[in-house]
């Protein structure tokens, strides 16, 4: 199911020239009716229903249904974003609730390696990947000899 966005709870970011689910939705999905500063999704048959705007409001007034693989069918999950960890709260059917909470990163922010501390060769004719071999534990990448 596509993404919603629930009138009542949306404030359009404060009447903000762009809605904070416009910056990060990957398909260009989420506008602001200027006219009423809500925000909605303008092409559901094109939602990815990656979440990504789901986690980012700030009034938690987007929402899309589960899937049965993550929460049980009849079920409503909202995600509570923080600044380091997001909190998936799942309603079932009976009323019963439950939380899992989630780290968002495992390094300080700015401080991530971008090749992973492994040794890398620059060779873009290489058919090693980024960080083949060391990251593989071996001391040369197979090939086949034709």
């Amino acid at each position: 199911m596509p993404s919603y966005v629930n009138p009542e709870k949306c404030d359009g970011c404060k009447a903000l020239d762009k809605t904070a689910c416009q910056y990060i939705c990957p398909n260009d999905l989420m506008v602001l009716d200027k006219e009423k500063m809500k925000a909605f999704n303008r092409d559901v048959a094109m939602c990815w229903e990656c979440y990504n705007c789901v986690k980012i409001c700030p009034t938690q007034a987007i929402e899309i249904r589960g899937y049965a693989d993550f929460v049980p069918m009849g079920a409503q999950v909202t995600p509570l974003r923080s600044t380091d960890s997001i909190m998936w709260t799942v309603k079932f059917r009976n009323g019963m609730l439950k939380r899992f909470k989630f780290p968002i990163r495992t390094t300080a922010e700015g401080s991530a390696v971008p090749d992973g501390g492994f040794e890398t060769k620059g060779d873009i004719n290489s058919p090693a990947l980024f960080t083949e071999p060391a990251s593989t534990g071996m001391a040369e990448v197979f090939t086949l000899n034709k």
